[in-house]
């Protein structure tokens, strides 16, 4: 009996810690071949440094997908003055298809994401705006 409880306690404890280390959506964009899909462990970005995930799957069927050479960059527009950019570091993880990345914001504002590839699953771009609170 001791030892289903064991089992039990240390299922439960492996399923709490799998869900506090969850990271969440900030955004998802949708190509023909492609679905890319921006996370951090808050679901957001904000001021200061962030770490986050970048997610290539097949539009298909879902699978991870090789983007190839990568390009990632951020840029906010501002009035009367040239735009704010911020480059990230980003680097393949340990899945298929995922890139892990840090970048910084000296202050908040909806940023301006480009994303391009140009690898094995073809060449593109997409753009969207993601605020940084």
């Amino acid at each position: 009996m001791n030892r289903v409880m064991v089992i039990v306690i240390t299922g439960v404890l492996l399923l709490v810690g799998t869900v506090w280390s969850a990271e969440k959506v900030i955004q998802t964009q949708k190509t023909k071949e492609m679905v890319i899909t921006l996370k951090s462990e808050s679901g957001q970005w904000k001021q200061g440094k962030n770490s986050f995930a970048l997610e290539f799957t097949s539009a298909k069927d879902g699978k991870p997908v090789d983007p190839g050479k990568l390009s990632f960059s951020t840029s906010m527009a501002m009035t009367g003055m040239a735009p704010m950019i911020a480059g990230a570091t980003l680097s393949p993880d340990r899945t298929p298809g995922r890139y892990v990345g840090t970048i910084d914001f000296s202050d908040t504002g909806t940023r301006q994401v480009t994303v391009t590839w140009d690898g094995p699953a073809g060449k593109g771009s997409t753009k969207f705006s993601v605020p940084v609170r």
